[in-house]
């Protein structure tokens, strides 16, 4: 089989084809099977990733190849464009359900025409409604205006685990606190106020459920499935401390008030046998101290949260009775 000559060292992995021509790359060569075509004028020399992987790191998986065409598109993206909705929240780094396509969210404000052609999904939006920012050299909305143009695109409970995500304070007596907040609970409602939008009563009725302590959609999920059952708001994110002061560990979501521990069982539990071996000592050291833990997975809270309420219901009503 041929080998492809080596293209010129000064293309980037994703280029037009007008800077390859300047730089006399020839069609013949621009035509060859190790360069894919993820845009009209477009071509990369990365492999398009699996969108319909199946192994255990099928959103990373996802997320990376949004990422890869966001940076292809780039090399080809009018100075009125900027990248919105899911793509931008994929650049955010934000808690979002599997994507079921691999397009593109490309935005301008009217009364431009929305972008439009293969793997894009192109946006009108008033210039009233987003700010923008640069991220990672890419232009995109600012994480406020990326979550007010969810309101239509994700679930109520994903639509408040976004925005948990991005009011997220992290921090533990058992840890270095985390990076600063992307953005903060004003900002979201002044995106919310700027002006009326599609999804702005699901974003109203999001906002008043969003926390600054939820460290994963996991936690969101499992918060919001307890409350619509009428069970008291878990505490986030609890750090737990034995009778002498002794740190014993950082709870998911706990209730203090009858020392229930609620945990979420995930696989960033079994990564590495230190991450195992300490996950196995936090809880002895929380049921030893008198903690009741209530164990879930990721099944129970997605396909299952009537057993997400039963089992902290129960928890919660034999502590009340032993208590």
């Amino acid at each position: 089989m041929r080998i492809p000559r080596r293209l010129p060292s000064e293309l980037a992995p994703a280029f037009t084809v007008a800077e390859a021509r300047q730089l006399g790359v020839g069609r013949s060569r621009l035509a060859a099977a190790d360069l894919e075509r993820p845009f009209h004028g477009v071509r990369s020399s990365l492999p398009a990733g699996a969108l319909d992987d199946v192994s255990t790191g099928r959103a990373q998986h996802i997320r990376a190849e949004v990422v890869r065409l966001t940076h292809a598109y780039a090399s080809r993206m009018r100075p009125t464009e900027f990248f919105s909705h899911t793509t931008a929240a994929v650049l955010w780094g934000l808690p979002l359900p599997l994507l079921g396509d691999r397009l593109l969210d490309v935005s301008v404000s009217r009364p431009r025409r929305a972008p439009r052609g293969a793997n894009v999904r192109g946006h009108e939006i008033d210039s009233r409604l987003f700010h923008l920012t640069v991220h990672d050299g890419l232009r995109l909305t600012t994480p406020a205006s990326t979550w007010a143009t969810l309101g239509t695109v994700l679930s109520p409970y994903d639509l408040v685990a976004v925005g948990d995500a991005i009011v997220c304070i992290r921090g533990s007596a058992g840890g270095m606190p985390g990076p600063a907040p992307l953005a903060t609970l004003d900002q979201l409602r002044a995106a919310i106020d700027a002006g009326r939008r599609p999804g702005i009563g699901a974003l109203r009725n999001a906002f008043g459920r969003i926390r600054t302590g939820s460290w994963s959609r996991l936690e969101s999920w499992v918060r919001l499935i307890l409350m619509d059952a009428g069970l008291p708001e878990p505490e986030l994110n609890f750090d737990a401390y034995d009778g002498e002061g002794r740190f014993l560990g950082c709870i998911d979501l706990a209730y203090p008030d009858l020392k229930i521990a609620i945990e979420y069982e995930g696989e960033h539990h079994w990564m590495t046998a230190e991450q195992f071996q300490h996950d196995i000592d936090r809880l002895n050291r929380l049921v030893e101290n008198g903690w009741r833990i209530v164990r879930l997975t990721k099944r129970h809270v997605f396909a299952d949260p009537a057993e997400v309420v039963r089992r902290v219901s129960l928890a919660r009503e034999q502590r009340a009775v032993s208590w």
